[in-house]
């Protein structure tokens, strides 16, 4: 099954493929691609994901969310039940000012959800990563927003909404917001008050590049103007959301069949920062 150019991935502690076999239960339409010791790829309802079984070390949070449209209040109402269970729920299932039924809740992986019951002409697609930019990056949305549908092609903003006097945060801040990058929807917002949670590497949005050119390109770009370079072809871009920049010869490499040659890969892998695709062949090699 072929993998989009773009897709969240999200950090696991070593339970990536019963969190997807849990998240499979709950969406019609649901398959478990492939599984591995490293990595679990799934689809939700048609929504291709990544699991990454990474350990401890990072933890997905509230500022990267997964917004759900419900057809049904037995659908939201059955969703909101299952994915509470040892969980935290931030905000109640109930009517608010912008939908007759949502929830926002985070479930027992520390993976967060928005349930929204569709509204009558809502097309939107099923699940859509929704960025929440808090604290200090309040007021950013419509920065990033530009930024990502600047660099991507196909770029395109769908909708924006913005703060307006009252509503409890920077008049002309985004209230709402929904975008797409080369066939890539994202729900960008800002979020007023003091959080406890920021951008981080629990979830990040993985880019599968053509070549060393393609690669070099969004590498440039996303860590321009104040991004930071991490390491095996993981970046920060400039308000702190981490991408993964991975070229498909990378993907071939490790997927040879060859329980050496993919060790050599990942060695020659682990130093780097950018992906260099000519090492990495001559490490397979």
């Amino acid at each position: 099954m072929k993998s989009p150019k773009i897709y969240p991935a999200i950090w696991f502690n070593h339970n990536g493929s019963e969190a997807a076999k849990f998240y499979c239960s709950l969406f019609e339409n649901s398959i478990i691609i492939n599984e591995s010791q490293t990595a679990v790829t799934f689809e939700l309802d048609g929504y291709y994901l990544m699991g990454i079984n990474g350990g401890p070390m990072f933890k997905p949070n509230a500022s990267i969310s997964f917004y759900v449209e419900c057809d049904s209040v037995e659908e939201i109402d059955e969703k909101f039940e299952k994915l509470k269970e040892d969980g935290m729920v931030m905000m109640p299932l109930d009517s608010y000012p912008w939908t007759a039924r949502y929830a926002f809740l985070e479930d027992r992986f520390g993976v967060s959800w928005q349930l929204n019951l569709r509204a009558e002409g809502n097309t939107n697609q099923k699940i859509t990563p929704s960025l929440l930019f808090v604290n200090e990056k309040n007021g950013k949305a419509a920065d990033a927003v530009k930024l990502y549908t600047s660099v991507f092609n196909k770029g395109r903003s769908l909708e924006m909404s913005h703060y307006g006097p009252g509503q409890g945060n920077t008049e002309g801040h985004v209230l709402f917001s929904r975008s797409e990058i080369d066939g890539f929807q994202f729900i960008a917002m800002d979020g007023p008050g003091v959080h406890q949670f920021d951008f981080n590497e629990g979830i990040s949005i993985l880019v599968s590049t053509e070549d060393q050119k393609e690669t070099d390109y969004f590498w440039e770009k996303l860590t321009a103007n104040g991004g930071e370079e991490v390491q095996c072809g993981w970046l920060k871009d400039p308000f702190g959301v981490t991408w993964q920049i991975v070229p498909k010869r990378f993907m071939e490499l490790i997927s040879s069949g060859n329980p050496e040659q993919t060790k050599r890969v990942f060695d020659a892998m682990m130093p780097m920062k950018k992906l260099i695709i000519a090492d990495l062949e001559k490490a397979a090699e």
